[in-house]
């Protein structure tokens, strides 16, 4: 189902083939926030801000232009460990968006005038993010569990940062992380493959076949040290919301944890996006304590991370702690049934069909996982893998994870 080629200087492709007229196309790039320096923090994604600014070739107008002209979307995010560029466009515009991305990925000059401009806004993004006490608590917790461990800082990075970021910063970092084995083009559309190919070397493979490309010199990251119970903390801010926001998590498998595939699943049974999860059930259907409840497994190279977030009525802050972990305590304590492991499984394989229809999502899906695993599996292998989990394999994911005695727990009131 899914093609892969190497380029001569390690750029890896991957690519879907469908009849669609639009076609996805993104490079995903191994460095994010975790990459930086405590005197960079933020840099990675002020990069993607200002690379949109101006090249060699472009001024900021004509790299704006260049895919909205022609009615596409251009777009890019920043994770603790990626950041990926990706643009939607009709399929016979596929090798504009490809020309552009690396441009923009090698060739920026970051201009001071407008660097000077996006410090502004990157400030006001900070600021509103601070005003956001629902978002505010993920990355606050973060620092509290990493501790002084690059994955705890805020991707955003802090104003005194921004502030002083040079051009010849942004070079530099770009430089150091942005090389060839650390990138994935990742392609879903209506296009020939051996065409794709050709594109991208065309406009990527700047590296002569007879010389070695440019690699990263990074040395690996340090593992972050989250494992004992010394982590754990019960912090409460006062923060003088309406309401309380709750945020409890703790320890999960890393990306390449054979216990990956279970947790997904069994955070998708605590608190996934149905309305029938566990805890929506628990806490907002029968007691009515909450708008919203949700869990979430985030798993990093070396790490994992799992959260459940409730923003609750003040008076209903300790009553909604302990039908949280009373949920969490059946599941260490008893299996599924076959019948409840049937449904869960059913609904799981159908929620992961419903994302993979959008050919946006599966482009960026596989970019990632290409990036991490150096390929990604279809529809009917996650599927295989899903049914082949048993309710021992659940329980046993829940007991090494969903200890009470590992999750911290994070409040503002």
């Amino acid at each position: 189902m899914y093609q892969y080629h190497t380029l001569n200087n390690g750029i890896r492709i991957i690519f879907r083939h469908n009849d669609s007229i639009v076609t996805h196309a993104g490079v995903y790039i191994n460095v994010g926030s975790r990459h930086e320096l405590p005197s960079e923090e933020g840099i990675a994604h002020f990069i993607e801000h200002s690379m949109f600014k101006g090249t060699e070739h472009r001024r900021s107008y004509h790299i704006r232009n260049r895919i909205d002209g022609v009615g596409g979307e251009l777009d890019a995010f920043t994770t603790k460990e990626e950041t990926c560029v990706y643009a939607s466009a009709l399929t016979e515009h596929l090798e504009r968006c490809l020309e552009l991305f690396a441009d923009i990925l090698f060739h920026s000059t970051f201009p001071a005038h407008e660097i000077e401009k996006e410090k502004d806004v990157v400030i006001e993004e900070i600021n509103l993010y601070r005003d956001s006490p629902s978002e505010l608590i993920f990355d606050e917790f973060e620092e509290l569990y990493f501790g002084n461990h690059p994955l705890a800082h805020n991707i955003l990075g802090n104003k005194k940062n921004v502030r002083r970021f040079t051009p010849e910063m942004l070079k530099a970092f770009m430089t150091a992380h942005y090389t060839p084995d650390r990138m994935v083009i990742s392609v879903v559309g209506n296009v020939d493959f051996k065409r794709l190919i050709h594109l991208c070397e065309k406009h990527f493979e700047f590296a002569s076949p007879s010389l070695p490309a440019p690699v990263s010199d990074i040395s690996p990251l340090p593992q972050p040290q989250v494992t004992s119970t010394a982590n754990v903390f019960n912090v409460t801010r006062h923060k003088h919301t309406h309401q309380v926001h709750l945020l409890a998590g703790g320890p999960a498998p890393t990306l390449f944890d054979n216990d990956k595939t279970a947790f997904t699943f069994l955070n998708n049974i605590i608190g996934g996006p149905a309305m029938n999860s566990r805890l929506n059930v628990a806490v907002r259907e029968r007691e009515g304590f909450c708008y919203s409840i949700e869990s979430q497994y985030v798993p990093f190279t070396d790490s994992g991370l799992f959260y459940i977030y409730a923003g609750v009525d003040s008076d209903a802050a300790d009553r909604s702690t302990e039908l949280i972990l009373n949920e969490l305590r059946h599941l260490r304590e008893q299996p599924l049934s076959p019948q409840h492991l049937k449904a869960a499984q059913t609904q799981l394989i159908g929620q992961m069909a419903i994302t993979n229809d959008s050919s946006l999502n599966e482009m960026q899906s596989i970019g990632k996982a290409c990036l991490n695993y150096g390929r990604a599996d279809t529809l009917e292998e996650m599927e295989r893998d899903i049914l082949a989990i048993t309710p021992a394999d659940l329980q046993e994911a829940a007991q090494r994870y969903l200890q009470e005695d590992n999750l911290s727990i994070l409040y503002y009131k």
